[in-house]
């Protein structure tokens, strides 16, 4: 049915309404539940068109953490987040949510207040040009200006936003815009979401090119990211893998995707990922990449491997397939959605008949994980980081929801916490953005009530938007949080000792404040602090235990190093292993 015939169709719904009230009515019929944001003067039109639905309202303690939480809704589930914020300095802190949205291809869509569209382009207060500060940095900018439809424009940023390459739209809206009338058709969803359900899928031929190779492979690799980070993807992925089995290596966004406790999962590759991972990669013959941007921690020179490895590669972003095509010289290099391309193999390589003759290579990498395990100093006095996030990971369930913020408890948790599910482990990978995990955690145990939501983070991360503490307080969110305090920011502080003979500018701290005394103060339900390490496992199973808001700061080694680890610009040859992991046969 062409659009005017449902438009026509839908004649006698048509209601003279005003565009914000447009815009929640869309939200409503897109089935949004929440959104977060945060008032001012040119938004108070939508803000009080919102009060009279069944739309909840969260307000952050900044607009950055109403673009994270909102985020959070889509890092968790399948929808997309909605954050609400005012004009000037509203919007433009939330750049740098959008920004990593963008960069970890999150659905967002934020909507911000405007000076009315006679003062755009002036010095009027808090006028930003936004079209020119977001066009980088977000999917798509819309200016919704008085020749829009508002319904429209609601509706179609969210299928916009969550198909292909999934990122965040900001919809800059005009005070004069939002009061204006208009009609309101109540437009079916299902024509906005046809409109973008046009994905082409991988042919007979690509699917025979690609078996002809694999057959040929002694030593082949599925390396998975975060674009099969979702449930049908993970599961075409396992029946994939079920009748291939080739051993599994992930990227950071990828954790998850494949349960990392299998024989075949080898684990997170690249800067610092797992010993038989990255060994693994020197060997490999044959590379199948799906899902992932080949970012600069996991393929830089690290991604010299390329040189001996015959490259498959899928994606859905056609601006990256042209990269890697002429970069990486694939053999098969297709668009296409990866969960439809790996049904697809899976039922050519099922009416082919195709197995592998790859026995060896599965138990040289199984030989690989279980020669090579992670180690740590068990030796020093203090807590180390890695303890408590091994020990943490010993007690929670596949169905725990694992959120870290930035640095070095980052990656100590990528290899620590053994993921089984998808959307289980959330981080901010490609953008790296100090001040992540407290909002995203709001966002995510308010999209996944029923489950536990666990915060890692340092002390350095978790100042960045400490009142989220308060925000979890005052809703009563049962959310853990575990601080790992080494009094600084570790991760830059490991590099200044290499790169700058140990001159560590900035990144140490000689004081800091008791975290758990002012999680404490603002009324958590639990709030301790610990440095004793044979306090450490009875101590998280309390905090675990606990009801309602629980902080544990654990004090951790101020000297903790992460090993392995690539230095920049060196080869998976160059892996250093560090003082404590040690072949174990």
């Amino acid at each position: 049915m062409q659009e005017k015939e449902i438009i026509r169709a839908k004649t006698e719904t048509i209601q003279e309404i005003t565009c914000a009230e447009a815009i929640t009515k869309s939200l409503e019929a897109l089935g949004v539940k929440t959104v977060f944001g945060y008032t001012g003067a040119v938004i108070l039109p939508v803000f009080d068109a919102l009060s009279k639905t069944n739309i909840k309202i969260i307000v952050n303690s900044n607009e950055q953490s109403c673009a994270f939480s909102a985020a959070a809704c889509a890092r968790t589930t399948n929808n997309v987040g909605v954050a609400i914020v005012t004009s000037g300095p509203g919007i433009t802190n939330t750049l740098t949510a959008v920004a990593d949205a963008c960069a970890d291809s999150t659905p967002l869509i934020v909507i911000a207040g405007q000076v009315p569209e006679r003062k755009m382009g002036t010095d009027a207060f808090q006028h930003i040009d936004v079209e020119s500060i977001f066009k980088r940095a977000a999917k798509k900018v819309i200016t919704a200006n008085n020749g829009y439809d508002m319904e429209e424009i609601i509706k179609d940023a969210y299928f916009l936003a969550k198909t292909g390459k999934p990122g965040p739209v900001v919809i800059d809206l005009p005070l004069d815009k939002q009061i204006k009338k208009q009609s309101y058709k109540g437009t079916p969803i299902s024509f906005f979401s046809e409109k973008y359900s046009s994905i082409k899928n991988i042919s007979n031929q690509d699917c025979k090119i690609f078996f002809d190779e694999l057959k040929k492979a002694k030593k082949p690799l599925l390396y998975i990211g975060g674009g099969l980070n979702n449930s049908r993807a993970s599961k075409a992925l396992k029946e994939f893998n079920n009748k291939m089995g080739i051993p599994i290596v992930n990227t950071l966004m990828g954790k998850g995707v494949s349960d990392e406790t299998s024989n075949l999962s080898l684990g997170m590759l690249g800067m610092f990922g797992m010993p038989a991972a990255n060994f693994a990669i020197q060997e490999t013959d044959f590379f199948f990449a799906v899902g992932v941007r080949w970012d600069d921690r996991v393929a830089d020179k690290v991604g010299s491997f390329g040189a001996k490895a015959q490259i498959a590669y899928i994606d859905i972003n056609p601006e990256k397939i042209k990269e890697i095509n002429s970069e990486r010289n694939p053999f098969l290099c297709i668009q296409c959605d990866a969960e439809k391309t790996l049904t697809k193999l899976t039922q050519y390589a099922e009416q082919q008949q195709i197995i592998l003759d790859i026995e060896e290579w599965r138990k040289e990498t199984f030989k690989l994980k279980e020669n090579w395990p992670l180690a740590y100093n068990q030796d020093s006095s203090f807590i180390q980081q890695a303890q408590a996030i091994k020990e943490l990971n010993k007690q929670i369930s596949d169905e725990t929801i694992i959120i870290t913020g930035v640095g070095n408890h980052q990656m100590f948790a990528a290899q620590y916490i053994t993921s089984k599910k998808p959307k289980t482990f959330i981080t901010s990978g490609s953008f790296g953005t100090m001040g992540f995990a407290l909002p995203t955690a709001i966002g995510a145990q308010l999209a996944n009530p029923e489950k536990k939501i666990i915060v890692i983070d340092g002390d350095g991360g978790i100042k960045m938007n400490f009142g989220e503490l308060n925000t979890i307080s005052m809703l009563r969110l049962p959310i853990k949080i575990v601080l790992l305090n080494n009094l600084g920011d570790g991760m830059v502080r490991n590099l200044q000792d290499v790169a700058y003979n140990r001159n560590r500018t900035g990144t140490t701290r000689e004081k800091s404040p008791d975290f758990a005394k002012i999680a404490e103060s603002l009324g958590f339900s639990y709030a301790k602090r610990i440095s004793e390490k044979e306090k450490l496992a009875e101590t998280i199973t309390d905090f675990l235990e606990s009801n309602g808001p629980a902080m544990l700061e654990i004090i951790t080694d101020f000297e903790e190093i992460l090993y392995p680890k690539i230095p920049q610009g060196k080869s998976y040859s160059e892996m250093i292993l560090g003082p404590y992991i040690k072949k174990k046969n």
